[in-house]
C-alpha cells in the first residue's frame, strides 16, 4: 500500500484533505464535495449572511491552506487536497435551499463543470497557480453551477 505524503498531525493538512475525504482510493474530489455537505447543514439554517460568510472565510482559508500544504508536499495540485471542493460546492449551494433533490441536482452539476472543466474554467485551471489557483477553478466551477441552478433548475420548482 503506498504511502501518502500528508501530515495528519497538522491542522492544515487535515482540512486541505476535507477531513480525511481526500485520501479516498478513488474519486477524492467527489468525496471531497460530499464532505461539504454536513457542512452545508451546520451553517445554511443560520441564512444567508452566515452561508456567504462561511464562502468568503473558506475561501481564504482554503487559499492559505492549498498553499501550505501543495508546498510541505512538494506537489502544485495535488489530487487528495478537496478543500476546494468543499468551497465549490459551498458557492453552488448559495442560496439553494436545502433538501435532498436540490443537494443531488447541486452535486452532480457541480462535479461535472469541476471534471470536465469547460472554458473558463480551464482557463483558469492552467494559467493561475498557487493556492489562490487551486481554489480558483472549483470556485469558478461552483459559481456556474449556482447561476444554472438559480436561473434553471430552481426556477422549475415553483
Amino acid at each position: 500500500m503506498k504511502q501518502h505524503p500528508f501530515n495528519l498531525t497538522k491542522w492544515q493538512h487535515w482540512l486541505a484533505l476535507g477531513f480525511g475525504s481526500g485520501l479516498a482510493p478513488k474519486a477524492p474530489g467527489t468525496f471531497g464535495t460530499l464532505a461539504a455537505i454536513p457542512l452545508l447543514y451546520l451553517v445554511w439554517p443560520f441564512g444567508i449572511w452566515w452561508a456567504a460568510a462561511f464562502v468568503v472565510l473558506g475561501t481564504l482559508l482554503g487559499v492559505y491552506l492549498c498553499d501550505v500544504v501543495s508546498r510541505d508536499i512538494g506537489t502544485a495540485d495535488h489530487g487528495s487536497i478537496v478543500w476546494d471542493e468543499v468551497i465549490g460546492f459551498a458557492i453552488t449551494m448559495f442560496a439553494v435551499p436545502l433538501s435532498l433533490t436540490n443537494l443531488l441536482v447541486a452535486f452532480l452539476l457541480f462535479r461535472l463543470l469541476d471534471i470536465a472543466k469547460p472554458w473558463p474554467i480551464r482557463w483558469f485551471d492552467r494559467n493561475v497557480h498557487g493556492g489562490f489557483g487551486v481554489m480558483l477553478d472549483d470556485i469558478v466551477a461552483g459559481i456556474l453551477a449556482c447561476a444554472l441552478l438559480h436561473s434553471v433548475w430552481l426556477p422549475l420548482q415553483i
